[in-house]
């Protein structure tokens, strides 16, 4: 089980790393912005990205920071190609 500071402290690292919340039951909420994440004591409101815009949410998922069992690091998203054809 982790505590709301180790999360609070994983969303406000700098430089931020996009994470993963497991929970207890299995489901997995994928964090890509901090700004999307808030952090109380008993539990973590975790924001979808908006298809528009992707610091702001579509909609919340409450999750009880009782159930969080592990964080882990999302592998970083590829670069989307230039229009000059390099890589």
């Amino acid at each position: 089980m982790l505590t709301a500071k180790e999360i609070s402290a994983r969303v406000r690292g700098t430089p931020f790393v996009p994470f993963r919340i497991v929970m207890s039951s299995g489901e997995a909420y994928d964090v890509h912005h901090p700004e999307l994440v808030i952090v109380g004591r008993r539990e973590v409101i975790v924001g979808t990205p908006s298809p528009d815009d992707p610091t702001i949410n579509d909609r919340a998922s409450f999750l009880s920071v009782l159930h969080v069992t592990a964080l882990e690091e999302l592998p970083a998203r590829k670069a989307r190609r230039g229009g000059n054809g390099h890589r």
